[in-house]
């Protein structure tokens, strides 16, 4: 027995050990068994223990790595319902179809991945027959966000129960005649098929976990019965390696999102390689997730391994699989038995014992072929293990071989990921394995041919059949029909039109303010969704705390330290806010689930997500091309805008280019607004076009991106002109003349046009003062709310004229007959305002504040980038120089006199 004062401090608990004779009692059995039956027994023992520890529910450490063997036992596999030798030969068919169609597409040279599909065919096929519920089941059926790479295989299953036919087929990656596929799975480009496009890595895990989580959103607030709804997420374990794929783990453990499940396609290869040449990926992920709280299910080895097992009595063959690396595991699959005998069993004699027992043929069958993703009964019982687990997600580590049934030139090869087709030959070999009824003949020219057993085949029938009991076909993108929401009052908007008066609002309050009075209406005030990235105190939005709640599935468990104040923080199971946290890309996933809740859930929710607009774009652009690429609706508003409007932050928060990268999507609509009625009026227009009424031509399918400001700023009121509001929505509108603005100009003076957007305008207003009072110019102002819109019009005007019809660009005829040349600025690079100057009749210049963000006061900037009135003046008088309007010497005079 161990003496219990020769254990050292470190090795004891800060609890004091109430009897630390029995403790030394435990060590000292395990030492004895570590001496008696050497130190693998005792780890085995412990692993025991640890595991009967946690599933007793004591308050241990989870263990975070169990063996490299499958986590169901072959006896606690259930058995398969349906027929099993049915479904093995629809997954022949997907997998010659999916082949044939990227190698009969590889004559063009539009490329293809084969090799994923066929490593993955059984992990859908399994839930495609089981488990996955269609759009007519009860709710709103299940998520899938299928592989990216995985696609040729979704397309075969869509051939074999007659969704896509032949020339479909031929067109995969073809689209621009009409009737091809898309590449991967873009909602845009082929709306009925599929729901989730996730072939940008690492977007698609992100995403479904947000997906799951607003499922319970709506539930908890009582919007619509989610509880049918399961989402399932394929990706591959090179995937795992983005931080977006891991980014929301805790997430969905903490929140116990057992509405969610992953299943990542362990085949140990990424696009070059293995994923972990030296390491074991299978391992790390489980730890990952393991340490994140979620239910891990490993799928590992297929049944011909069942036997291997059952001869290990010693514990030495799974010892060996821990041992050795993802890319020996590789190298296995390529090489003989001989080869495998010497390097897998040579170097134990427990293993070289075993080996005495196995055939050749044996040993083949299980390191060439047989994968746990491989085997239906296998990838059942993971499935079915993870929709009963309750609690927490579930993750599914199915390991299979890449480019499986393909053949020796393809099976475990590195650069399988860009090998694009099969040779005849390779052709007919595969068919002899797959056993499928393709004669020599119908290899015309060598052209390999699709296959297909008949729309009345017992196949075909069997597949539609499945279908049908889940609630209908899979994957499946369905919009219901929903009655347009109806307009809020039209008080909440005019509010805005008489201005601040004397008191000063930036244009982020006024939004915070609209936005107040709309999640009050009665009938649409349910459907808004605010989301913010954990800065709602900056935007002004605390105020929305203890009047909408933030979401929490948990409720409020706790006091909160400032209860006693008006504006309290506020928890609660059905609140209406999602603050995230610092994380912009968690806010914008959130932002796709819900501005896309129309399709999914037949639910039309408004979601505004406000966020520092340095961050929102820059960091997450991709996320807003996968928005656009889901058909998603919604207001995405850019706080503290523009590069010299959020004092003292410096350079990497001083945004001066978001509009350019939002210019970029071309299902964004961009505006700058520079006022608060500017931003009401959009915002109405705004829902008018994603929820109510869209006029004829209209894509709905949109999002808004609004700039606003923290500058306080005195808020004018609406100029009473006619085409105030078709300007504030087109892009442009004259806010006032030189003679409107109380300006008296000398007569015959000069005149110029001052284009304006968002906080910019003000220097542009002060700029017409000086112009006419201290240079005798008359300066028109002109509140350009959308450069983007602008330009977006202009292009489909060319567009128009090269079909031979006639349309001038609204922006020509807005200024048609405006004097003078114009200038153009706002407060970012000058390749915003620039978008349009080629469609200016006018002569153009424009000003804006390239370059790096520095810290310094609003003022100081300004001067710094040469935007500020006095900039203004001084490019006003240099353009009128030009043209011999105002003196030369003018420019060097301002420029002395403001001292630039």
């Amino acid at each position: 027995m161990t003496d219990p004062k020769a254990i050292q401090p470190s090795e004891l608990d800060q609890l004091p050990d109430r009897d630390p004779e029995e403790t030394a009692e435990w060590q000292a059995s395990l030492d004895a068994v570590t001496e008696a039956a050497g130190p693998h027994r005792a780890a085995y023992l412990m692993r025991r223990t640890l595991e009967r520890a946690e599933g007793a529910g004591l308050a241990l450490p989870k263990l975070l790595e169990t063996d490299y063997v499958n986590s169901i036992p072959t006896a606690a596999e259930p058995g398969v319902p349906g027929d099993e030798a049915m479904e093995q030969r629809i997954t022949a068919w997907n997998r010659w179809n999916a082949a044939a169609m990227v190698t009969r597409g590889s004559k063009y040279g539009v490329g293809g991945h084969i090799a994923t599909f066929a490593s993955a065919a059984w992990l859908y096929e399994t839930g495609f027959n089981h488990f996955f519920k269609g759009k007519e089941a009860d709710g709103s059926g299940d998520q899938l966000y299928i592989q990216g790479h995985a696609s040729p295989g979704i397309y075969a299953r869509a051939f074999l129960d007659g969704r896509l036919n032949e020339s479909q087929l031929d067109n995969f990656r073809r689209e621009a005649g009409g009737d091809g596929l898309p590449s991967y799975p873009h909602p845009r480009r082929l709306p009925w098929l599929w729901e989730f496009p996730t072939v940008s890595m690492g977007l698609g895990p992100l995403s479904a976990i947000y997906q799951a989580r607003f499922n319970r959103y709506l539930a908890n607030r009582g919007i619509k019965d989610t509880a049918g709804s399961h989402v399932w997420a394929f990706l591959g374990d090179g995937e795992m390696d983005e931080p977006e794929s891991t980014a929301a783990l805790a997430l969905a453990a903490r929140e116990e999102l057992d509405n969610l499940t992953f299943v990542i396609n362990c085949n140990l290869q990424r696009l070059d390689g293995p994923v972990r040449a030296n390491f074991k990926i299978v391992q790390e992920l489980e730890a990952q997730f393991r340490g994140a709280g979620w239910n891990v299910i490993k799928t590992l080895w297929g049944t011909a391994w069942d036997e291997l097992f059952q001869l290990d009595t010693t514990g030495a063959l799974v010892r060996r699989l821990r041992q050795v690396p993802d890319a020996q595991i590789q190298t296995y699959q390529t090489r003989d038995a001989a080869y495998i005998r010497q390097d897998f069993f040579g170097g134990d004699p427990a293993l070289v014992e075993l080996a005495k027992l196995l055939s050749d043929d044996k040993i083949l069958e299980c390191f060439h072929l047989s994968r746990g993703g491989h085997e239906a009964r296998k990838v059942y019982a993971a499935y079915r293990a993870a929709v009963e687990h309750k609690g927490a997600p579930t993750v599914i580590l199915a390991q299979t071989v890449k480019g499986h049934t393909l053949g020796e030139g393809f099976a475990s090869k590195n650069a399988n990921h860009q090998m694009k087709k099969l040779t005849v030959d390779e052709f007919k070999n595969m068919r002899d394995l797959l056993e499928l009824p393709i004669k020599d003949g119908d290899f015309v020219d060598g052209v390999v041919p699709y296959g297909h057993p008949g729309a009345d085949s017992p196949e075909v029938r069997y597949l539609q059949e499945r279908r049908a009991a889940l609630g209908g076909p899979a994957p499946a993108r369905r919009v219901h029909p929903v009655a347009p929401l109806p307009a809020p009052a039209e008080k909440a908007f005019a509010s805005f039109d008489k201005g601040s008066g004397s008191q000063n609002v930036a244009t982020t309050m006024a939004f915070v303010r609209l936005v107040k009075d709309l999640v009050r209406d009665k009938e649409s005030g349910k459907r808004w969704v605010p989301i913010v990235p954990d800065e709602a105190r900056t935007f002004g939005m605390e105020s929305l705390f203890p009047s909408l709640g933030i979401y929490s599935p948990k409720g409020q468990t706790y006091e909160p330290v400032d209860r006693d104040q008006l504006m309290y923080y506020k928890e609660a199971k059905n609140g209406q806010i999602l603050n995230e946290g610092i994380t912009e890309a968690g806010s914008m996933a959130d932002f796709i689930a819900a501005s896309t809740s129309y399709a999914t859930h037949g639910e039309a929710m408004i979601p505004f997500y406000i966020f520092y607009s340095m961050f929102g774009w820059q960091r997450t652009a991709d996320q807003m091309w996968q928005l656009g690429d889901q058909l998603g609706r919604g207001f995405l508003v850019g706080a503290t805008a523009g590069r010299t409007t959020l004092t003292g932050e410096g350079l990497q928060h001083a945004d001066g280019h978001s509009p350019v990268i939002a210019a970029t999507n071309p299902a964004a609509l961009s505006y700058d607004p520079a006022f608060a009625y500017e931003v009401a009026a959009i915002v109405k227009d705004g829902l008018r076009r994603m929820y109510g009424e869209a006029a004829p031509g209209e894509d709905q399918n949109v999002f808004y991106y609004l700039t606003v400001y923290n500058e306080p700023m005195p808020q004018p009121a609406k100029p009473s002109v006619d085409g105030v509001d078709e300007g504030i929505v087109k892009g442009l509108y004259r806010f006032n003349t030189a003679e409107s603005a109380g300006i008296t100009p000398p007569a015959n003076a000069p005149r110029i046009q001052l284009l304006g957007s968002g906080t910019a305008i003000h220097w542009a207003l002060k700029a017409q003062q000086l112009l006419a009072e201290e240079w005798g110019v008359a300066a028109d102002v002109w509140s350009a709310t959308s450069w983007g819109e602008l330009r977006r019009d202009a292009l489909e005007a060319d567009e128009a004229l090269l079909r031979g019809e006639e349309r001038v660009p609204f922006v020509r005829q807005a200024l048609q007959g405006a004097e003078g040349p114009v200038l153009a600025v706002s407060d970012y690079m000058r390749q915003v305002p620039d978008q349009i100057a080629q469609w200016v009749e006018q002569d153009w210049s424009s000003l804006g504040a390239d370059g790096f963000g520095l810290s310094d006061t609003r003022e100081a900037a300004r001067r710094h980038f040469g935007v500020d009135a006095e900039s203004i003046v001084v490019a006003a008088l240099a353009q009128l120089a030009k043209r011999g309007e105002v003196k030369a010497t003018a420019v060097k005079e301002a420029r002395e006199k403001y001292g630039l």
